[in-house]
């Protein structure tokens, strides 16, 4: 796609519109009295709709004006991106738990982490398609990152080390600790205060630091993976802002299913794989080896009937092992009263 210069300002400027009346509504910094609530289920229902549904708007638009390529380029990259997002939210899950951050804040910290995930994914983007217009066989090392990082996923998943990892030790974490001293409980949401005339630091800006690397090593995974589907930046930053906004309202939407979701690791593993065995064969056929291409609609068919077909098999496990739980305690009662 051609895009001017007006449209790529006017796109960052309404997704930072959309931010502003996000946190306005949201979080009421307006209202210092009401102040920071909790965020609830139904009410991040809803708003999960909103930003699904301004993403699908969006995409109907770019199939309009952009032609059905780039409009199926749009889509394959948003679900891809929106799919790789479920694995943020466990480790954000993970790392808001093990810096114990109360529920009425936990929206502010994922908002900022948010915004400095759409930072970082934007230099990765430019820096991404700098790389590519130098160097096309980029793609190959692209696609073997992509393959291994798939690999990755499993091993990690069934090795449990994402849940041995102790957020609250990273470098960065160790790093300010050895030149600020920290709070042992949070102040609202003050980033730092003082205390007996010197300055602290809060663990509010601990977690906040934690998310930002979180966000620099998922980056580093995401942005080849949507690469593989399309190579258009407009395409690439659009899908990935998209697939972001609505990430703390999922959040609290998928907080309760986050240990339900068994397989959520293998799909996205399978997806990994895929884009970047697509990648090596693209790499193949620009380089001249006569190799099959992937099309674009057999990717987004691909990548949604792995997540579909992941989401229900996971939901499916979860209710098999609660009712043999169920009858396996049933089971033990019934002894405990037969000898009793």
């Amino acid at each position: 796609m051609n895009v001017p210069l007006w449209l790529w300002a006017a796109t960052i400027g309404g997704m930072i519109a959309i931010l502003v009346i996000d946190l306005a509504i949201v979080d009421h910094p307006w209202n210092k009295k009401k102040g920071p609530q909790e965020f609830g289920v139904k009410q991040a229902a809803w708003w999960a709709v909103f930003y699904i549904g301004i993403a699908i708007l969006f995409g109907i638009g770019v199939w309009y004006y952009g032609g059905a390529t780039a409009g199926a380029e749009y889509f394959a990259g948003f679900v891809t991106e929106k799919s790789l997002s479920v694995d943020n939210l466990f480790v954000f899950y993970l790392l808001l738990g093990a810096f114990s951050v109360p529920k009425k804040y936990q929206h502010e910290v994922l908002l900022v982490g948010i915004v400095i995930a759409l930072v970082m994914r934007g230099v990765f983007i430019v820096l991404g398609a700098q790389v590519i217009n130098a160097w096309s066989e980029v793609f190959y090392l692209f696609g073997a990152f992509l393959i291994y990082t798939g690999y990755k996923i499993v091993r990690d998943h069934v090795k449990g080390e994402e849940e041995e990892k102790d957020f609250t030790q990273t470098p960065v974490v160790r790093l300010v600790k050895r030149f600020w001293p920290v709070t042992k409980d949070y102040h609202g949401s003050s980033l730092t205060v003082k205390i007996d005339g010197r300055r602290h630091i809060t663990p509010m800006l601990l977690v906040i630091l934690a998310i930002g690397v979180i966000d620099l090593v998922f980056a580093v995974d995401s942005i080849p993976a949507i690469f593989g589907l399309t190579q258009d930046a407009y395409i690439v930053f659009t899908a990935n802002a998209f697939a972001l906004l609505g990430l703390r309202q999922l959040y609290f939407l998928l907080a309760g299913l986050m240990d339900r979701l068994s397989y959520i690791s293998w799909g996205l593993s399978l997806i990994m794989v895929f884009i970047g065995v697509k990648m090596i064969l693209h790499a193949l056929h620009e380089n001249g080896v006569h190799v099959p291409e992937i099309g674009i609609g057999l990717s987004l068919t691909v990548i949604i009937g792995i997540m579909a077909v992941t989401i229900v098999g996971s939901l499916v496990k979860s209710r098999a092992d609660k009712r043999e739980v169920a009858r396996v305690e049933a089971g033990a009662k019934e002894r405990n009263d037969e000898t009793s």
